[in-house]
């Protein structure tokens, strides 16, 4: 059986190499009975890859049962998975099996399974070491052979240095590990998978389907996906139902398309359309980290020559011109003389290099294009005064 065999009968879209290197581990690890642990953000589509495994088994005829760990209250998720006995707590009014004794010969996929309390997985690091376990109230030890699949959106590096995930768990869990790509990672599917969504929703709702544009898809493209798959279904089915029109541009998609933050916290913008790339944030970012710089040597400088009175000055009056880049191409800074051994030692003289003009104009324009020439909310993204904003427009000649 090849991948686009598998992709076909799961119903898996995308050419993505990553995708398609966790569909082949997949494959290669399903004859064996390893634990397999999948790692990945929150609405990839790690479900799916459980039942690659499951029904490329020797067990594909036992049962099949996915359990979301984070879904069953901590009281009971041990009598969910190892069973109980009559009367061993209130309203057990008669004995149960778990799903470790049901899907005995089978498999069993542990969603979110960082989301288990910490006894609870010392229970199931149990039935991975020897296949036992023990029945809520009973003192009996029982066998199974069951496979366990798990998964988890969580970094467990982190949740095992932060005492809510058990070292010895983790290693025994993630015997083969598989990595499901993001959204953002697998920029080359996400237009086909708009694509089918559209299509499906359209044959749903009885209605034609939803197209985009050039510039809409490059728009889509762009965008970050922190809900990476999922909510690219929920997007392309908004649209389908609310726009009247089956053609879509850009602007309109925009709408849909909330502004996220990346895992590093910096906020990712909507790419095209006037809204400021990723790439021209970092530049932003950099040019108020130089104004910070510029700012401190102004007051360190000037507090040396005995001019305290900058330190009460607003910041903004004291370097306003570099805040995105100088009017001038370099900025002296002079140390006074001073006294050192017996000997005057002269000033020195700092040059600092702040020719970013290109930028800043291309900065400036997609501002006030972004905000249709609204001076103040233009000025407030760049981080300047509406006053220099408005010197900087009438400087370079920028059309509003």
């Amino acid at each position: 059986m090849t991948i686009q065999d598998i992709k076909n009968r799961f119903g898996i879209i995308g050419n993505s190499p990553l995708l398609e290197r966790a569909i082949d581990i997949a494959m290669q690890v399903a004859p064996t009975d390893l634990s397999v642990l999948i790692t990945g953000e929150s609405g990839t589509g790690k479900e799916v890859f459980p039942q690659i495994i499951h029904h490329l088994s020797a067990r594909k005829h036992g049962q099949y049962i996915a359990v979301n760990c984070g879904a069953i209250p901590a009281g009971t998720i041990d009598s969910e998975l190892f069973g109980h006995e009559k009367g061993s707590f209130t309203g057990a009014h008669e004995a149960r099996k778990g799903y470790f004794e049901v899907a005995n010969g089978g498999t069993i996929f542990l969603d979110e399974v960082a989301e288990l309390p910490v006894e609870t997985q010392a229970r199931l690091l149990r039935v991975l070491e020897s296949g036992e376990y023990i029945r809520v109230g009973s003192s009996k030890v029982q066998k199974t052979n069951v496979r366990i699949v798990a998964a988890t959106n969580v970094i467990i590096s982190e949740a095992i240095g932060k005492g809510k995930f058990r070292e010895d768990l983790y290693y025994r869990l993630n015997t083969v590990p598989i990595r499901v790509p993001a959204l953002r990672d697998r920029k080359e599917d996400i237009t086909i998978l708009f694509r089918k969504f559209a299509a499906d929703f359209a044959s749903k709702y009885r209605m034609p389907t939803v197209k985009l544009n050039d510039e809409a898809e490059k728009l889509l493209i762009d965008y970050y996906w922190q809900g990476n798959v999922r909510q690219l279904k929920n997007i392309a089915e908004q649209i389908s139902i609310i726009e009247k029109t089956r053609d879509i541009n850009a602007d309109t998609l925009q709408k849909y398309l909330p502004e996220t933050t990346s895992s590093k916290g910096v906020a990712i913008f909507k790419g095209e359309g006037g809204e400021l790339s990723e790439r021209e944030l970092l530049y932003k970012v950099l040019f108020d980290m130089r104004k910070e710089v510029s700012d401190l040597k102004r007051i360190v400088f000037g507090m040396l020559q005995g001019n305290t009175n900058l330190t009460d000055e607003p910041i903004e009056n004291i370097s306003e011109e570099n805040n995105i880049a100088s009017d001038k191409p370099f900025v002296k800074i002079h140390r006074p003389s001073e006294q050192v051994d017996g000997q005057i030692q002269e000033h020195e003289e700092v040059h600092e290099t702040l020719s970013l003009e290109d930028k800043e104009i291309e900065m400036i324009k997609k501002s006030l294009q972004k905000y249709k020439g609204r001076r103040n909310k233009a000025a407030k993204e760049l981080g300047i005064s509406e006053r220099t904003l408005y010197r900087k427009i009438t400087r370079y000649g920028i059309e509003e």
